[in-house]
């Protein structure tokens, strides 16, 4: 499960010096032609087995299509998200998180306790997210899974 981060580097000729990108990327001993370079494209979270994140994912941003596609997250989503996350993790309680983020049942999807691995990975979840998106304001998200 992925959530990947988009920053558009175009440099247009009538962008100022000061918005302009720079940098020199290497394959093996080749350098590569960045001139055409119009995103990078980074890591914002990674989680392994986190079914109740997968499934809010399916059910807020995929309108309920669980197909391994790849989708575009608006930063209003991932800002709810985190207001989820932080609501059940305020009360830590089973039933608020079976009602809020509750854990869901798939193919290689771990486990459906609420347990340790469930409240650690909600706490990492909420706290590089946030991260995330305050150092990022102008970068697009998706959400993608494979299994």
């Amino acid at each position: 499960m992925y959530l990947t981060r988009k920053k558009y580097v175009k440099n247009w000729s009538h962008n100022p010096p000061e918005k302009r990108f720079q940098g020199v990327a290497f394959k093996g001993s080749h350098a590569i032609d960045l001139s055409k370079l119009s995103y990078l494209e980074f890591e914002a979270m990674y989680w392994r087995k986190m079914n109740s994140i997968h499934n809010w994912f399916v059910e807020n941003v995929q309108d309920g299509n669980d197909n391994c596609g790849t989708y575009h997250v608006e930063h209003g989503k991932i800002e709810e998200l985190i207001l989820t996350i932080e609501r059940v993790l305020e009360k830590r309680d089973d039933e608020e998180a079976q009602a809020l983020l509750p854990p869901s049942e798939g193919f290689f999807f771990g486990s459906t306790e609420i347990d340790d691995y469930y409240w650690d990975e909600l706490t990492e979840t909420r706290w590089k997210l946030k991260e995330d998106l305050e150092a990022n304001p102008d970068d697009e998200y998706y959400y993608h899974a494979s299994w």
